[in-house]
Formats: C-alpha cells, sequence, structure tokens
C-alpha cells in the first residue's frame, strides 16, 4: 500500500472506531436534556466548546500514550486486549441494556444551569474510557508523525460529525422517534462489541507471535 493511501486507511479506521462509540445519535436526547431552557445561542456554544475539549482530550491521550505505556511497563498486545476488554463490555451494555425512555422536562429542569460543556458534555459523555481506550491504542499503529497527523485528523472529522449531528439534534429526534434511538443503539453497541473483540484478537495474536513467547515455548519443549 502506497504511504498515501495508508495514511488515509488510517484517517477511516479512527473514524470508525471511534464514531460508533461516542455515538452522537444515541445521547442526542442527553444533550438536548441538559441545554433544556437554553437560548439556541448558549447551546450551539456549549456544543462547540464541548467539541473542542473532546479533541483537545483525545489528542493528549494519543500523544501522551506512548509515555503512559512506558512509565506502566503496557506492552502494546496488553493494551490492545485490556482496551478490546473496555470496549467489548460497552458496547455489551448497549446491546443487551433495557430502552431507556428519554429525559423529560422536569428531570432536565431539576440539573443546575451551569457550563455543562467541559462535564459532563465533554468528558464522560463525548470522551468517555472507550473513546480514550481506543485513542491510545491507535499510539499501536503509529510509526511515524504522518500517522499521528492521521490519527490527529480522524478525530477532527469526528469531531466536526458529532457536532453537525448534535446541532441538528432536536430534529433527529422528532423524526427518528425514541424507539428509533433505541435501535440505532442497539445497533452501535454490536458494532462497538465487534470492535473491542477484534482489538483482544489483535492482542493475543501479538503476544503468540512475539520472538520472546515462541522462543520460551521452543526452550520449554525442548526440555533442559
Amino acid at each position: 500500500m502506497t504511504p498515501l493511501g495508508h495514511f488515509w486507511e488510517l484517517v477511516l479506521g479512527t473514524v470508525i472506531a471511534l464514531l460508533p462509540l461516542i455515538n452522537p445519535l444515541a445521547i442526542a436526547p442527553t444533550f438536548l436534556a441538559l441545554t433544556e431552557g437554553d437560548t439556541p445561542a448558549r447551546r450551539n456554544r456549549q456544543l462547540l466548546m464541548a467539541c473542542v475539549y473532546m479533541i483537545v482530550i483525545l489528542v493528549c491521550f494519543l500523544v501522551g500514550g506512548t509515555f503512559i505505556m512506558g512509565f506502566f511497563g503496557i506492552s502494546i498486545p496488553g493494551l490492545r486486549i485490556a482496551g478490546g476488554l473496555l470496549v467489548a463490555g460497552i458496547g455489551s451494555g448497549m446491546l443487551m441494556s433495557a430502552p431507556r425512555a428519554a429525559e423529560t422536562a422536569a428531570d432536565a429542569a431539576a440539573r443546575a444551569k451551569t457550563d455543562i460543556a467541559f462535564s459532563p458534555l465533554a468528558m464522560p459523555i463525548l470522551s468517555g474510557p472507550g473513546a480514550i481506550a481506543v485513542t491510545i491504542g491507535f499510539t499501536s499503529l503509529a510509526r511515524g508523525w504522518t500517522d499521528y497527523l492521521a490519527i490527529i485528523l480522524g478525530i477532527l472529522t469526528v469531531a466536526v460529525l458529532v457536532y453537525i449531528t448534535l446541532r441538528l439534534s432536536g430534529r433527529v429526534v422528532r423524526v427518528v422517534g425514541q424507539t428509533g434511538m433505541n435501535a440505532l443503539t442497539k445497533i452501535m453497541g454490536f458494532l462497538i462489541l465487534c470492535i473491542g473483540i477484534q482489538f483482544v484478537v489483535n492482542g493475543v495474536l501479538g503476544i503468540a507471535t512475539d520472538p520472546a513467547v515462541l522462543r520460551a515455548i521452543r526452550d520449554a519443549v525442548a526440555g533442559p
């Protein structure tokens, strides 16, 4: 594959991995509830800042992922397995959970009207543990600054898609309905479960094909 082809493959892979995890369609009712009573200008400003915070959080974990792994002695296969289990658990929860009704206006009114752009909107709703785990996992795919640039471009693309979806969230919820939102959540949950399992498979294969592991197995089979 050409370097340019690999670049765009990494961008697309980042979008495909992160977008189902963040799932802006499923969090649209929550976003509307959090901003209930806000003016359109304030709602859009909160959304814009939340997307900016999400980009900063994920890029920080992407850039600092290598340092974090080195500091704690975490191997790439181990990171893939742990991240895969976490992501698969999130997907399984979305797939098996009972449908939830949208938050009512009374529930929303009970929330304090403070700046919700960073918390809870940016973290943990948009950049939660699953998205962070996947982002750190992408450090194992980065071989140079162009790969990091591709992943960051993928994160930016996801942020733009999230912004557009939530900006139109009122219309989306009215068109799709609560039943449709629950169905979309199930579909997204299945995709996330598949992504998590694939992460685990890649991690296990990484351990199984590690030269040191293969050498230890050969020594054990050969005996003293």
